[in-house]
């Protein structure tokens, strides 16, 4: 029998039986109570804790209760039996220390998936959550339709219409909580048998998700016009997953005369889909957006997949599928037994910013907002002589550049001078799926890599930063980059 070296607390909120009950659960997770240990009685540990009997006996009713204990009759309490199950490391006070010792390094971070919290509509939001919540309508409090409520369904149809181009109607679009959910939906209607083909490099998110869920996952070569439909048909692929519109990370456009190759690719053989993600398109800064793939596809082969958590917040977890006709009936026999994801609520919502203008308003100052950032990234990288060593790509659009060195200098050893000026980066290759681990101390990727002969990448992201903060960390990089 262990003796348990419980230190209590009795100055604390938390109650005594839940310190206790803490305390055992931590030490059966990490390992120091193993199986078949038996656990002191109730009476002997409520007298060494100089606690009441009944304070013990709640502590272990509830790990009772949770199976991390069990009873035998005239025995006592024993540690239950948990292989196979797997915990969550718990984070150490050193390991804490460390990842703020991390963070404290940079004073500045061109993180590629900020946004502009600040520039979230509170007042617009707080003004149509309030009015949804006024009307006392006890149906939003119920479940709702697996699909997603219908007015939420037909308002997403008719923006996608008018905005991007897709052609469907409010019973192909639904409604989920994240992109990740929608893409484990969408295998769980098709089947795990597809073997599905990423760009390299590529969305790693998206990538794992799909990795974790489809029977086969490859990865195809990219050109200047985006995936490459050759090396794609000789990977036996069934489904293609693609951005076309501004491919993460590269920022590739793909032109209309690839996205047909591609359409022309799906329709060769039954049961081939394209997985269109169009992650960040509302934001452009050259031009007109440019139309979704789906679009122009008449033989309903292209899966398309949005989400407002990009355009609005990352909490708003609100997606879409938009799904071809011959998917929707698989979806009706297989899918449609979930229950939707995203409160109806919080669906109602949207919908009213959406239809009321609130949405479209916001967008245009996002725009404003982030086009600004970005031209004054681009004078800031000339000025600092940072244009002298390094070719930009990718912009124009999103919310992030790239920085293609023409020096020689490696991808790690930029990264690493950046930091050493309070400044963080992020290198391309953390996209590159099967890289050599040496990747980012070479100057070009390998025949092997991703992008043959591609020069050493950073990404800058731009949205989370204020004007002086970008002035600021440019000049840090022009100091990092030149002392070399």
């Amino acid at each position: 029998m262990t003796e348990l070296t419980i230190s209590l607390d009795t100055k604390s909120s938390r109650p005594l039986y839940e310190q206790i009950y803490a305390y055992i659960k931590e030490e059966i997770q990490a390992g120091g109570l193993p199986f078949k240990e038996r656990l002191p009685s109730s009476r002997n540990l409520a007298k060494y804790l100089q606690v009441s009997r009944s304070t013990v006996d709640l502590a272990y009713e509830q790990l009772l209760s949770e199976g991390y204990i069990e009873s035998i009759p005239c025995r006592g309490y024993f540690v239950s039996e948990l292989d196979g199950l797997c915990f969550l490391k718990q984070e150490t006070e050193e390991e804490k220390e460390d990842k703020e010792e991390e963070n404290s390094r940079y004073d500045y971070d061109f993180s590629p998936y900020g946004i502009d919290v600040a520039s979230f509509p509170q007042s617009a939001w707080r003004k149509v959550s309030k009015s949804i919540l006024s009307e006392e309508n006890h149906d939003y409090f119920q479940l709702g339709d697996p699909n997603g409520e219908i007015l939420l369904r037909r308002t997403i149809a008719e923006y996608l219409h008018q905005a991007r181009g897709v052609n469907c109607t409010a019973s192909q679009v639904i409604v989920g909580a994240g992109n990740d959910y929608l893409l484990m939906l969408l295998c769980t209607i098709c089947g795990r048998e597809y073997k599905i083909a990423m760009e390299n490099p590529t969305y790693m998110k998206a990538y794992r998700v799909l990795k974790m869920l489809s029977k086969e996952m490859v990865t195809i070569p990219m050109d200047q016009e985006g995936m490459k439909v050759d090396a794609l048909e000789k990977s036996g692929a069934e489904m293609a997953y693609v951005m076309p519109s501004h491919q993460y990370p590269l920022g590739t456009v793909m032109p209309i005369r690839r996205r047909m190759e591609l359409l022309r690719w799906a329709v060769k053989k039954e049961g081939r889909y394209i997985i269109e993600d169009d992650y960040d398109s509302e934001f452009r800064y050259k031009g007109k957006p440019i139309p979704s793939l789906q679009g122009y596809d008449n033989a309903g082969k292209v899966v398309y997949i949005g989400t407002f958590s990009r355009s609005i917040a990352p909490s708003i977890r609100i997606s879409y599928m938009v799904l071809p006709h011959s998917l929707l009936e698989l979806y009706q026999r297989r899918g449609a037994l979930f229950s939707s994801t995203v409160s109806r609520v919080d669906q109602m919502i949207i919908t009213r910013f959406l239809k009321e203008g609130h949405f479209e308003r916001h967008l245009n100052r996002m725009r404003a907002v982030y086009k600004g950032r970005h031209d004054l990234l681009l004078e800031c990288l000339k000025q600092n002589g940072i244009l002298d060593i390094c070719r930009v790509s990718g912009e124009n659009a999103g919310v992030h550049i790239l920085l293609e060195f023409v020096n020689g200098m490696g991808e790690q050893k930029a990264i690493d001078q950046a930091a050493n000026e309070g400044v963080r980066v992020y290198g391309l290759s953390d996209y590159c799926v099967d890289i050599p681990e040496d990747i980012r101390e070479k100057t070009t990727v390998s025949e092997g890599g991703a992008l043959p002969g591609i020069q050493a990448t950073v990404m800058l992201g731009y949205a989370n930063m204020k004007e002086e903060e970008i002035e600021e960390a440019v000049r840090r990089l022009g100091r990092a980059w030149h002392s070399l």
